[in-house]
């Protein structure tokens, strides 16, 4: 049993908050952000928004487009470290967009939960008895940074970008390889980390340490060297196990999608496998980081774009906290 990629999605916020925009609280510019990051804008949810609501417009775009049916949706799989609610978003997901007969979960693997959930998509298919699996790759990490560092805040944007995935003979399976990892050890390199408040009871009946303190998390702290090099190594490699997964050469590819995190990155990994930029597809300038939700927004304009078409080979790749990366070799349609 087989995979196809049939039908794709995006939504994102309605406030554009531009480099000229953060120098007005933040010590930068827009020369000084975009020459470092290539980023010039990004969206941030205000007002009445949220990050499922983003989700449920990009899950139904998707369905559109691969014309397909809620109800006939089997599995909804949520890729988010950022979700309304502590338990998960897939189920508000599920039961906003109709999907009445379909099993949902999250996936927590930050900047790469995209790549995972879209590979755990096909394992299930491939285990059988399930036929259309919606998988959305959606981030608010605005709600986690600190707008006084000019190191974090410059980087990050909310979205949401979705994908159907569907069953198909194995003669016509979409996705042709892949490689996941994980390094814990990277884990202080980036991360949002929780932390205790006061207590949230005035009487402990002379319990130590009970009850236990209300526990809120810290904005986002980033060694951005760290992350620039770990990207810049393990990024290509992990393509080239996926295409040796897959048996073919770099020159094969139509397409190189990488996680939307910073321009020189992906410079860097293009020039290692040896693809001209004519064959990158970057939206980083428009939107920034929005972690889980970059590659999927990236895809579904590319597809709307004319960009990539049925049969196009795309080499895939999500990189960020854990750490946690992943590359798959899929093709379009």
């Amino acid at each position: 049993m087989g995979s196809k990629l049939i039908g794709s999605g995006s939504a994102t916020p309605s406030l554009c908050i531009s480099n000229d925009d953060l120098s007005k609280f933040v010590e930068t510019s827009d020369e000084w952000i975009a020459a470092r990051t290539g980023i010039r804008n990004r969206r941030v949810l205000s007002g009445g928004e949220t990050l499922g609501g983003l989700s449920v417009q990009a899950a139904q775009r998707a369905l559109e487009m691969a014309q397909v049916r809620p109800e006939d949706v089997d599995l909804v799989l949520f890729c988010t470290s950022t979700p309304d609610d502590l338990f998960g978003g897939a189920g508000r997901v599920l039961a906003e967009v109709g999907c009445t007969n379909a099993f949902g979960f999250d996936i927590t693997a930050a900047c790469s939960g995209f790549i995972v959930g879209l590979i755990t998509a096909t394992r299930f298919i491939k285990g059988g008895g399930i036929k259309n699996v919606l998988v959305v790759g959606a981030d608010a990490l605005s709600q986690y940074v600190d707008w006084t560092d000019r190191g974090t805040c410059i980087l990050f944007g909310d979205a949401a970008g979705a994908v159907l995935v569907q069953s198909c003979n194995a003669d016509e399976d979409g996705l042709l390889g892949f490689c996941v990892q994980s390094d814990g050890h990277g884990q202080k390199h980036l991360h949002c980390s929780s932390s205790n408040a006061d207590s949230i009871l005035s009487k402990t009946n002379g319990v130590p340490g009970f009850p236990p303190k209300k526990t809120n998390f810290s904005c986002i702290e980033m060694n951005g060297k760290e992350v620039f090099r770990f990207a810049v190594r393990c990024v290509p490699q992990s393509i080239e196990k996926a295409l040796e997964e897959a048996g073919l050469p770099a020159s094969s590819i139509d397409w190189l999608l990488l996680h939307q995190a910073n321009q020189r990155i992906i410079d860097a990994a293009a020039n290692r496998l040896s693809i001209p930029s004519e064959k990158v597809i970057s939206n980083l300038a428009n939107y920034g980081n929005t972690s889980a939700a970059s590659i999927p927004l990236a895809l579904d304009e590319a597809v709307r774009g004319g960009k990539v078409k049925t049969g196009d080979i795309i080499a895939a790749s999500g990189f960020g906290a854990g750490l946690t990366w992943g590359s798959a070799i899929v093709k379009w349609g």
